[in-house]
Formats: C-alpha cells, structure tokens, sequence
C-alpha cells in the first residue's frame, strides 16, 4: 500500500509539476550526509510518520460472492492509515527553491484525493484522501523530525494522504441451505410424532412399534382405555 501511495505522489509532481524539466524526485530521508550528496534539482518527500485513523474504523463483517450472486466468504472492513511526508525543494538557490516549493503546494492543492488515473495496485479501487499544510500531530513537530534527521530546519510542506489497507482476512462461509427446515413433535407416551405445518391441519404419523392398547390408525390415536367392572356386593345375586 505505502509503495502504491509513493508511486502516485512521484506521478502527480512529474506530470503537473515538473513537466520533463529534469528535476528528480526521491524519498530519501533529508540527512546531511545525504544533502552533500546531492548534485541535481530535487523534490524530496520523506515519509515520516504512518498512524490509523481511528474515526474512520467500522465494525462489522463484509460479505464477498461469487458470480451466482452467492455468499462465498465474509471479511472484515479494510483499515485507512494516514501517510505523512515532508516535502521539500533542494536547488542552488533559494529563490529557485522557493519557487519549486510553491509549484509543488499549487499542484496539491488542486487535488481534493489522488488522482485515480494515477493510482495502481491496493489503491485501484479505492479513493485516496489528500491534505496539504495540515499541522503535524500533536506529539510530533517538525523541528523534532529535522533533529532526528539531524539536517537543518528548511522550508517545508507536509503532505498527508489517507489511505486504504486490506487486512487480507478472510473467513469461509458453509454451504447454502438446499432444503426448508422442519420440526417435528414426538409423544413420549406413545412415541408417536407429529409434522405441524402452517396453515393447515397437523398431520400425526404412526411409530414403528405401537405402545400396547396404542391403536395402528395414526388419524384416531391411541385406542381408548377399558374401564374395570366396579366389585360386587356380597349377598347380591345378578
């Protein structure tokens, strides 16, 4: 994701910018060493720093299908990161440094997201914001960031770019449901069983092994008991 976003930014200032004048463009860190190095006209953009914007995380689960329109596996939402680099112009001179700086701002400035006829890869499909001159977070200035590069202060811009990461998670879903589900109701008594359906009449089903004085009809159920004859009186003939 982070080379995809590096590659859009040297796109952008070679084509609007630039424009085949034979200025590079490079994302080196700024150090000394490397600034005696240096023997061109120069467009640096340092990444610096790289956070998740919390405020744009979803919960949730995200559902991929196959070309029948069917559920083939969930993922989780992608994650956004903020991408800030120090933009700076390094000439002979300062006039034309200035001036390669403020062609550099206009160029942003124009652009409310990276262009996506600039983006490729991760970034293909999805749009990339972009802020230009925003201040550094709180807990970091840019004198801290020239003094653990341990070059001098210039005159800089900070570019920051939100972009879209894939966590690359995926889980597997079960197979579709073929058949409608159906639920059964067993007497324990006589271990007959009974499909309810809605909108019509229960349908009761015989078991296998009638229970004894249980009837075969599974429509009458179980055969009625007999009641006993009541015990005779002594001294009482019929």
């Amino acid at each position: 994701m982070i080379h995809d976003v590096d590659e859009a930014i040297r796109s952008l200032i070679e084509r609007d910018v630039l424009n085949g004048s034979g200025v590079e463009v490079v994302f080196d860190a700024p150090t000394k060493d490397w600034a005696a190095r240096r023997n061109a006209p120069t467009v640096n953009v340092y990444l610096y720093d790289i956070r998740e914007d919390v405020k744009r995380r979803h919960r949730g689960m995200i559902n991929e299908y196959d070309d029948a329109h069917r559920v083939v596996a969930r993922r989780p939402p992608g994650r956004h990161f903020t991408l800030s680099y120090l933009v700076t112009a390094w000439t002979q001179r300062t006039e034309d440094e200035h001036r390669l700086l403020s062609a550099v701002l206009t160029c942003f400035l124009r652009h409310e997201h990276l262009p996506r006829d600039l983006l490729s890869g991760a970034l293909a499909e999805a749009p990339a914001p972009l802020a230009i001159g925003m201040p550094p977070p709180e807990d970091r200035s840019f004198t801290d960031v020239w003094s653990a590069l341990g070059g001098e202060l210039k005159p800089s811009l900070d570019l920051v770019i939100t972009a879209p990461l894939d966590t690359a998670r995926r889980f597997a879903v079960g197979p579709p449901v073929r058949e409608e589900a159906s639920i059964r109701v067993v007497d324990t008594t006589t271990g007959a069983f009974e499909t309810p359906t809605f909108g019509g009449r229960r349908r009761r089903a015989a078991t296998a092994n009638p229970a004894p004085g249980a009837t075969s009809d599974p429509a009458s159920g179980p055969a009625p008991k007999k009641r006993a004859a009541p015990p005779r009186k002594p001294g009482r003939t019929s």
